[in-house]
C-alpha cells in the first residue's frame, strides 16, 4: 500500500508539474504577445517596411493593419508627404550658426527645403537608414553644402543679384547625396537674407548711389535716344513733305496731259451731241406733228361714232315704248276679257289695294252679283230700324 500511495503521488505530481509548465508557458506568450503584438497599423499618408531579422528579407506594407510574427520580424514606418528642414539656427546673423560669406561677414538667411522619402528605393535603404532621418540624415548634409556654398559668394551678391543661382548651386550639390540615401529632394527655398546692421546700413548707402547713377545713365540714354528719334523724325517729315511736293507736282503735270488728251475726245463727243440734240428736236417736231393730226382725227372719228350711237339709242328707245305700248295693249284686252268674265275680279282687286289701310270684313256677296259693300250698306241702315222698333214696344 505504502508503494502504490508512492507511486500514485509522483504521478499525480507529474502531472501537476505539466500543468503548471503549460500554464506558465501561456502566460509567458501571452505577456509577450501584450508587449509586442502581432498586429500593428499603418498609418495614413506613411508607408511601413517590415524586416526579417533572422533572414534580413524586407517587403512594403501599404496603409492599415500589419500582421508581424514576434522576435522575427520588425516593423518601420516612413511618412509619404514631404517633410520641410529650415536651418534656424542660421536665419539671423547674430544667431547661434550664422553663414559666412566671401569676404568672412556673418550673414543669416532663411533657407527652406523640402524633402521626402523616395518609396522605390525605401525596401533597400530602410534597415541602413536612422532613426530619425531628417534630424540624423538630412540635417547633416545639407549643413555641409549650404555652408560651403555660401562662402563661394559675396554678401551683395548673396543679397541681391545671384539669389536664384545660390538656391540651384545648393539643389544640384544635395540631390544625389540625398538620393543614395533614398532621399528625394524637391527643391530649396531661401527667403530673408539677415545682413549686419553697419553692413547694411552702408550697402543701402552704397545701392542707393549705384541705383542713382543708374537712373542718371538711364536718363542720359533716353535723352540721347530722344534726341536721335527727334533728329530722325524731322528728317522723315523733310523726307515726307519733298516726296508730297514731288507728288503734287506730278500730279498736276499727269493731270494737264489728261485734260490736254481728253479735250481730243470731248471736242468730237460735243459736236456729235450737238447733231444728236438737232435730230431729236426734228423728231420732236414732227412727231408733235403727227400727234396732232392723230389727235384731229381720233375727235372726228369719236364723234361721228357718238352720232351713231345717239341714233342707236333713240331708235332702241323709241322700238321699247312701241314694244311696250303693244304689250300694254294686249295686256288690257286680256285684262278686259278676264273681267267680262269674272267681275268679281274688280272687288278682288279694290280689297287687295285698300288692304293696308281698312280692315278685312267678311259679308255675303250679293246675289246679284253687284258691288259687295251694298250688303254692308244695307245692313247698317236695317240695323238702326230695328233699334228703333225694340225701343218703341211696350
Amino acid at each position: 500500500m505504502t508503494d502504490n500511495s508512492y507511486k500514485l503521488r509522483k504521478a499525480a505530481t507529474r502531472v501537476l508539474n505539466r500543468k503548471m509548465l503549460a500554464l506558465a508557458i501561456i502566460v509567458l506568450g501571452g505577456y509577450g504577445l501584450y508587449r509586442h503584438p502581432p498586429i500593428e497599423t499603418v498609418g495614413p499618408q506613411q508607408v511601413g517596411i517590415r524586416t526579417n531579422e533572422w533572414t534580413g528579407s524586407v517587403s512594403e506594407v501599404g496603409e492599415g493593419p500589419c500582421l508581424l510574427i514576434p522576435g522575427m520580424q520588425s516593423l518601420r514606418r516612413f511618412p509619404l508627404q514631404d517633410q520641410i528642414y529650415r536651418p534656424t539656427r542660421s536665419a539671423k546673423a547674430d544667431g547661434p550658426a550664422p553663414f559666412q560669406s566671401s569676404e568672412g561677414l556673418s550673414i543669416g538667411v532663411e533657407l527652406a527645403i523640402r524633402y521626402a522619402v523616395d518609396t522605390k528605393k525605401l525596401p533597400k535603404v530602410a534597415k541602413f537608414l536612422p532613426a530619425d532621418v531628417g534630424h540624423d540624415l538630412v540635417e547633416p548634409l545639407v549643413q555641409g553644402v549650404i555652408y560651403k556654398v555660401f562662402t563661394r559668394y559675396t554678401v551683395r551678391e548673396i543679397f541681391s543679384t545671384r539669389r536664384q543661382e545660390i538656391q540651384t548651386v545648393i539643389e544640384d550639390e544635395l540631390k544625389p547625396m540625398l538620393a543614395s540615401d533614398g532621399i528625394v529632394l524637391r527643391n530649396v527655398m531661401m527667403g530673408n537674407v539677415d545682413l549686419p546692421p553697419d553692413y547694411r546700413e552702408g550697402m543701402n548707402k552704397v545701392l542707393a548711389t549705384e541705383l542713382e547713377t543708374q537712373q542718371m545713365q538711364y536718363t542720359l540714354q533716353l535723352k540721347e535716344k530722344q534726341v536721335q528719334e527727334s533728329k530722325l523724325q524731322a528728317e522723315a517729315d523733310k523726307a515726307r513733305r519733298d516726296t508730297a511736293a514731288e507728288a503734287a507736282a506730278d500730279e498736276q503735270v499727269i493731270a494737264a496731259k489728261g485734260q490736254e488728251e481728253a479735250m481730243k475726245h470731248v471736242l468730237p463727243f460735243k459736236r456729235k451731241q450737238i447733231e444728236q440734240r438737232e435730230l431729236e428736236a426734228q423728231a420732236q417736231s414732227a412727231a408733235l406733228i403727227q400727234n396732232a393730226k392723230g389727235a384731229a382725227e381720233a375727235r372726228r372719228i369719236e364723234a361721228a361714232g357718238e352720232a351713231d350711237s345717239r341714233r342707236k339709242l333713240a331708235d332702241a328707245d323709241a322700238y321699247r315704248v312701241e314694244a311696250l305700248g303693244k304689250v300694254d295693249s294686249e295686256q288690257l284686252a286680256r285684262d278686259g276679257a278676264l273681267i267680262d268674265q269674272h267681275p268679281l275680279l274688280i272687288q278682288k282687286t279694290l280689297a287687295d289695294k285698300l288692304s293696308d289701310k281698312i280692315s278685312v270684313i267678311i259679308a255675303p256677296p250679293p246675289a246679284a252679283g253687284g258691288f259687295i259693300g251694298q250688303a254692308l250698306i244695307d245692313g247698317a241702315h236695317k240695323a238702326p230700324t230695328a233699334g228703333a222698333a225694340s225701343g218703341n214696344a211696350p
